[in-house]
């Protein structure tokens, strides 16, 4: 596919500078490290890389990319499938089903994404035939380090004899390459200090007491009002205390940390990309690697103790160059080093009105791809609808057994009562709110 097809597919009009500089700068007989923040676009990238080295040899593993998170191995599968045709990809993560990865391994994929873990073990039991793969892929290498991956990818490392092409992303400037990797003399790409990669975000500082933190943020909330918010907090019973507290007022939103199960944790990020809620608490999981697109406002209620930490998170808004705001709460006591004395403070009038609700909700249909099922045939089931417009249909995605639908929320309830047990593709579906 030609690049001017593919942009065009994606819906950009042309590449930022970092990606059309890894694309001149690549060789496919020479490592490459890529060094550029959270939100730049490393994904495409080095995804673009991959279409160049696939040949069209069937039921063979030709690419691994390797992922700290299950959330990012899902995030670059979506991004892949969008480029390649004719070609497998399959994604393999702890949470997920052992078995239909197994079976999905029966004809092998050209591309594989996982986490090291995951990965490891299917090695181990002999799942896929690693001595093909030519190109790996180690992506966020410097979370995956943080992690604690370094025996597990050292031992995928190891398998794979036939390696040309090595690709190394990171957020971060890294002083060292581990010895494992085997990267050798690599071509370098660094944006970490780019201005034009520097976010453009303007931060401001919320002071108040313990006992007046979440009135606090419940009023910055409410100023910030429909624009999408990701609010971070160090604990998981923090982001819990802070979700009963917009239950009780009825707010939208959705919860994301390590506590959930899996399918709980890409529901949530699925909502909050198609826009069925405006806003996500979190812990530091959502913090790097996660495609959030257009977020406005990134929220601390609590802040970390590293500067890193703090940089990566606020990578989620003022992404591609965009605009975003960053608000610090603050206790009267604290203080720490890269938050400036002279830092704006926000104000508040008395009162708020409570947010909106978000335009839309989020609906499954009881069918995906291993029924054979694509966006475009739920487009068809939902228009074919009484009284249901193109416009009242938002994002689509589809899933092994299931598919998520964006509606609009005032006609969830009737699209709901007219779609269940209608058929998509001769099979009866359900279709019910998430």
């Amino acid at each position: 596919m030609q690049l001017e097809a593919i942009l065009n597919k994606l819906g950009i009009s042309s590449l930022n500078e970092m990606q059309q500089k890894v694309l001149d700068t690549y060789q496919q007989d020479k490592d490459l490290i890529l060094l550029s923040p959270t939100g730049s676009g490393k994904t495409l990238a080095f995804s673009l890389l991959i279409l160049q080295q696939l040949k069209d040899i069937p039921r063979e593993v030709q690419v691994l990319v390797l992922v700290p998170t299950r959330e990012l191995a899902l995030q670059i599968e979506q991004v892949i499938r969008k480029l390649t045709t004719g070609y497998k990809v399959t994604c393999a993560y702890g949470g997920h089903s052992t078995r239909i990865e197994k079976n999905a391994f029966k004809d092998a994929p050209s591309i594989l994404i996982g986490t090291p873990g995951r990965i490891k073990q299917h090695l181990e039991e002999g799942n896929f035939d690693p001595t093909q793969i030519h190109t790996l892929i180690l992506d966020e290498f410097d979370k995956s380090l943080e992690l604690g991956f370094h025996q597990q990818m050292d031992f995928i490392i190891r398998h794979m004899p036939k390696i040309k092409s090595r690709i190394l992303t990171s957020a971060t400037t890294m002083e060292t390459i581990p010895a494992f990797t085997q990267i050798q003399d690599p071509v370098t790409v660094d944006f970490l200090k780019d201005a034009n990669n520097i976010p453009r975000i303007t931060i401001k500082k919320v002071v108040a007491t313990s006992q007046k933190k979440l009135e606090a943020l419940l009023k910055l909330i409410c100023k910030i009002g429909t624009k999408k918010m990701i609010i971070f907090c160090n604990h998981r019973d923090a982001v819990d205390h802070i979700s009963d507290l917009l239950d009780n007022r009825n707010i939208i939103h959705d919860i994301f940390h390590g506590g959930l199960e899996q399918q709980d944790r890409e529901l949530a990020l699925l909502k909050f990309r198609n826009h069925s809620n405006n806003v996500l608490i979190t812990t530091d999981l959502a913090a790097r690697g996660l495609d959030i697109p257009e977020v406005d406002a990134i929220i601390h209620y609590q802040l970390p103790h590293k500067e890193d930490d703090f940089t990566h998170r606020n990578g989620r808004t003022a992404r591609m160059q965009a605009k975003g705001d960053v608000y610090v709460i603050l206790k009267p006591e604290e203080n720490y080093p890269y938050i400036l004395e002279d830092t704006a403070e926000e104000e508040f009038p008395d009162f708020y009105d409570l947010p909106e609700n978000s335009p839309f909700a989020t609906l499954y249909v009881s069918a995906g791809r291993k029924d054979k099922v694509n966006k475009i045939d739920i487009v068809g089931f939902l228009l074919n609808l009484d009284g249901i417009e193109k416009d009242d249909i938002g994002i689509i995605e589809v899933k092994d057994k299931i598919a998520y639908v964006a509606v609009k929320r005032k006609l969830a309830l009737a699209i709901i009562n007219a779609a269940n047990g209608q058929k998509v593709k001769g099979r009866k579906v359900k279709v019910g709110r998430t």
